[in-house]
């Protein structure tokens, strides 16, 4: 098995351009994935990388290498898979990603749960709202909500997600209440915009009687973090746009109330991404379905309280 460790490492450290990097992943020492590096150039009689004290770069020879060392490790994977019992045995280790809203409230409470009904499965999540390389990162199931760009992995549709504007009462006693997308603009209502480095646009897509509809809003504030546009808004500093399944307990409460109703956002896509090959693994299969089962209860629970 050790021969195996080794391609695995050596396709972690070329994915991930560093020897520490991979190293993490792979839950070891920098000082053991060079070993293992070495060790595979000894077997195979040729260099893999060529490192300095500041770079590491995959040599010819690793290019070669590393397509099929990719296929050999899949075909392990999809053996191991075939002959694992499913239902009374499954084992391992998932790499989950996940934006910070959806994670910290949607799955991150599901996996003890989870580990509960499978204990040899460990669960590795990893939440972050900027973009997840699936493949580079070595993750399993990433969920993401909103449109998906054209992609090569599996795309799994969990469920629709309803949105809606929301406002701390201080705030609408403050400046009023809003009844749709063009009161925003024409009052210049204080709107709060989740936006990342990059990111053009000062726009909100509503629902209007004529159709979906931009509006090009404004505010004072703006974060990468949903949660910190939502303190934010309990604090009365101004709308924002959220999914109902991360306001639903302060709309429940009364520290935020609906505004623009008439023009609501229009819902957005909860959905689990996958690498093909992976959809065999038994746990991913297994993790997958549990929580997309979860979430889709959660969802209407909060729907019909809010």
């Amino acid at each position: 098995m050790s021969y195996v460790n080794n391609i695995r490492m050596f396709v972690r450290v070329y994915e991930l351009g560093s020897m520490s990097a991979a190293a993490r992943d792979q839950r070891t020492s920098p000082a053991v994935a060079s070993a293992r590096i070495s060790e595979l150039e000894k077997h195979l009689g040729v260099r893999l990388f060529s490192r300095t004290t500041r770079s590491l770069q995959a040599t010819e020879n690793g290019r070669i290498f590393y397509d099929g060392a990719r296929r050999i490790l899949e075909a392990i994977d999809d053996a191991e898979a075939a002959v694992m019992d499913v239902t009374q045995n499954p084992r391992g280790t998932i790499f989950v990603a996940a934006p910070l809203g959806i994670g910290r409230r949607l799955i991150a409470p599901k996996v003890p749960a989870f580990k509960q009904l499978y204990p040899q499965i460990d669960v590795r999540l990893r939440l972050s709202d900027r973009g997840i390389d699936v493949v580079a990162e070595g993750i399993d199931v990433s969920f993401h909500l909103g449109l998906l760009e054209d992609s090569t992995l599996k795309v799994r549709t969990i469920a629709d997600c309803p949105r809606l504007l929301c406002a701390s009462p201080a705030y609408v006693a403050r400046r009023g209440m809003p009844q749709d997308g063009t009161a925003l603009v024409r009052d210049r209502h204080d709107c709060l915009n989740l936006r990342f480095p990059g990111a053009k646009e000062f726009q909100w897509t509503l629902l209007t009687a004529e159709g979906p509809r931009r509006f090009e809003i404004t505010g004072p504030f703006e974060s990468d973090d949903g949660d910190v546009l939502t303190g934010w808004a309990l604090d009365g500093h101004g709308i924002v746009l959220k999914p109902l399944f991360e306001v639903a307990e302060h709309l429940r409460e009364g520290r935020l109330v609906p505004v623009a109703t008439a023009t609501p956002p229009l819902p957005v896509q909860l959905s689990a991404l996958s690498q093909h090959r992976r959809l065999k693994d038994p746990k991913i299969q297994l993790f997958t379905e549990f929580v997309a089962t979860q979430i889709r209860e959660d969802l209407r629970r909060m729907t019909a309280l809010a």
